[in-house]
């Protein structure tokens, strides 16, 4: 349990840590990152403090340590960030057409099929639920919403067929359609 008095003599310890650290810490920050420097400083005294009880009685060092630490953990972020960006881009470019919406014909043909069929298939192509998920949420039995399911798809490929009408669909609606029978 920490005391009043034992509250006050970490708070006065973090105090002359961040008076003797805080502008070499920032000029170092600065240095190796620039803008973020004050991210860096703040993220590497929330350490001290956390660790105030680990910090070595000569603490300027193991405070630059923690700053080369915490720069490196936001490099290795910003990279996963980055990575993870470009992947949504390649993406968003491979699906751009049909992302927020299905294609025409297959808006169509959902549109043809009664609620409970269409629930079925956008459960589970559209919101990606598994067969358990989805039939929890449609508030019936797994069995019961496999067969559902199936005959969903069924009366879809049949309306796809018909929109289709022998011409061949886009590339974005034969992937739907491809969606909707594997899943």
């Amino acid at each position: 349990m920490i005391t009043e008095s034992n509250a006050s003599e970490r708070r006065s310890r973090f105090e002359a840590l961040f008076d003797e650290g805080y502008e070499g810490l920032l000029a170092y920050a600065r240095r190796r990152v620039g803008a973020e420097a004050d991210d860096v400083v703040a993220e590497t005294f929330t350490v001290a403090w956390r660790r105030l009880d680990n910090v070595p009685a000569d603490a300027l060092p193991w405070l630059y340590g923690v700053a080369r630490r915490v720069i490196s953990d936001q490099r290795r972020a910003g990279r996963r960030r980055h990575a993870l960006a470009q992947r949504i881009r390649d993406t968003e470019i491979r699906y751009r057409d049909w992302t927020t919406s299905p294609p025409r014909p297959v808006l169509a043909a959902l549109a043809r099929l009664n609620n409970r069929d269409r629930e079925a298939v956008l459960l589970t192509a559209w919101e990606g639920l598994h067969a358990e998920q989805a039939a929890t949420a449609m508030g019936c039995s797994v069995v019961a919403f496999r067969v559902r399911l199936h005959r969903a798809r069924k009366r879809l490929r049949a309306h796809l067929n018909e929109l289709d009408s022998g011409s061949s669909m886009r590339a974005p609606e034969a992937a739907v359609a491809k969606e909707v029978e594997s899943t």
